[in-house]
């Protein structure tokens, strides 16, 4: 059997009880961290918490070159790990169906994910929420300005009354340092690459939105999970000056708010409620 399991949002114990279970009963644990990443824990810890050795697989390993996974699946019973749930986002469908021509049986155990993290967070309502987006580092998508991808998501889904997730981009082992001569954003993104992740944070991806929406209400939600989570609201000009600790972050682009969800969003993030586009 091969067995998909979220392991929720922030630490080792972050996992479903369901999932803990079928976690430690595994003959072998396969993971992958490059679609997101739990801050608050370590592989290391994730093995020592659950009495388990952890295989990490890049994507190459998991979406190119799986062969080896299915095999032990085929005799052994298989576990395989993301953050968040793994079939929302992190979705691995096409490992499934592998699995399933080859007459393995799959089982999900969800996780906690960050989307249904955020409308409790925010107390925006989950079914008022459009299709999500992803803000990249400029230099992944390598054009000029915000890519069509982000702005037609934002704008068919503010057209339609509806909220938007913009997931902020997340680079495995290339982590920025400083350039002496960069510009503002440029530095906070960096130009040089060291080994380590790097994770866009909100006040940048705020910045970049601020280029064609300055004056647009955002909302920060940031370590969802975490026992210190922060939610923050602003315009993009603003929150591109402001500073929201560790990651993951993600922004919320609220569209058209019920007075309930106006309500939750001025005593929850500190909206300006004048700001909201109300119903």
């Amino acid at each position: 059997m091969l067995t998909f399991i979220g392991l929720g949002l922030y630490d080792e114990r972050s996992i479903t009880v369901e999932g803990r279970e079928a976690l430690r009963a595994a003959d072998r644990v396969y993971a992958e961290f490059y679609t997101s990443e739990l801050i608050g824990t370590t592989i290391e810890d994730l093995e020592s918490h659950h009495d388990i050795e952890i295989e990490v697989r890049d994507r190459a390993g998991v979406e190119q070159h799986p062969e080896d996974m299915l095999e032990a699946a085929a005799a052994e019973d298989v576990a395989f790990l993301t953050a968040g749930d793994t079939m929302i986002s992190t979705t691995h469908v096409d490992l499934r169906l592998r699995a399933h021509d080859r007459g393995i049986e799959t089982r999900v155990i969800h996780g906690v994910t960050a989307q249904t993290a955020t409308s409790a967070l925010t107390g925006l309502q989950n079914y008022r929420f459009g299709k999500a987006t992803t803000l990249p580092f400029p230099y992944a998508h390598g054009a000029d300005g915000l890519p069509a991808s982000v702005t037609e998501t934002i704008d068919a889904n503010r057209a339609a009354g509806l909220h938007t997730v913009v997931y902020l981009d997340i680079k495995v082992g290339r982590g920025p340092t400083s350039s002496q001569n960069a510009s503002r954003s440029d530095d906070k993104i960096g130009h040089e690459r060291t080994d380590e992740d790097e994770y866009m944070t909100a006040d940048v991806g705020a910045e970049l939105l601020a280029a064609a929406y300055p004056d647009l209400v955002g909302v920060v939600v940031a370590r969802a999970g975490s026992p210190d989570p922060l939610v923050e609201a602003g315009t993009m000009t603003e929150l591109a000056d402001r500073e929201f600790g560790d990651p993951l972050h993600l922004l919320v682009v609220p569209g058209e708010c019920h007075l309930l969800e106006a309500d939750a969003l001025e005593e929850l993030a500190g909206a300006d409620r004048d700001s909201l586009d109300i119903a």
